[in-house]
C-alpha cells in the first residue's frame, strides 16, 4: 500500500457538492483507504477571472500504482462532468496527486510531487490541516513552506464550517 496525498478543487456546478461527491467516490473504491479528509476551504482562483474555488485535501493509501491512481482520478473527473477547455480555467472538479509515497518523478506527462505544491496556498493550507508534520521528499517541512506566506495571503483562504 502506498501513502498518497490528493488535492481536490471545484468552482462550477455546486462546488461543495462536487468535492463531497469526489470524496465519496474515492472512499467507495475498494483499492483505496481514506485516512484523513481536510475541511473545505474557499480560496481565490488563479488564472483567468472566475469564481472562487472550494478546495480540500485527502490522505489515502492505495494498491494502485501512481499511474493507475492518476487514471482513476481522471476517470472520476470525467464522470463528474469535467471538460478541459482552458488551462487554469473554471472546472467542476479537479483531483491532483500531490505526493505518492516519496516518489520524485519528472516525466513530461506526470510530475511528482505535484509541481505547484510548494507555491499554492489553496493546496498547502488544507494539506497542513491533515498532515502538519509532513516532510516532502526533498526534505522540506510543510510547516516551513507555510512560513513563506504572509498573514494577508493566508487570510484569503477561508475554512467553510
Amino acid at each position: 500500500m502506498s501513502s498518497v496525498f490528493l488535492a481536490l478543487g471545484s468552482n462550477l456546478n455546486d462546488p461543495q457538492k462536487q468535492i463531497l461527491s469526489a470524496i465519496a467516490a474515492l472512499e467507495e473504491d475498494p483499492h483505496i483507504t481514506v485516512y484523513a479528509v481536510s475541511s473545505l476551504y474557499q480560496t481565490p482562483a488563479m488564472g483567468p477571472p472566475q469564481n472562487d474555488y472550494i478546495n480540500a485535501s485527502m490522505h489515502i493509501s492505495t494498491e494502485y500504482s501512481a499511474r493507475e491512481l492518476l487514471s482513476v482520478c481522471l476517470a472520476l473527473e470525467k464522470t463528474q462532468g469535467r471538460v478541459r477547455i482552458e488551462p487554469w480555467g473554471p472546472r467542476c472538479i479537479d483531483i491532483d496527486i500531490l505526493l505518492y509515497d516519496n516518489i520524485q518523478n519528472q516525466e513530461k506527462d506526470f510530475i511528482l510531487p505535484h509541481p505547484g505544491l510548494k507555491e499554492r496556498l489553496f493546496v498547502l493550507v488544507p494539506l497542513y490541516e491533515i498532515a502538519p508534520q509532513l516532510i516532502l521528499p526533498d526534505g522540506v517541512a510543510l510547516a516551513t513552506l507555510l512560513q513563506n506566506f504572509g498573514d494577508d495571503e493566508i487570510a484569503l483562504i477561508r475554512r467553510i464550517d
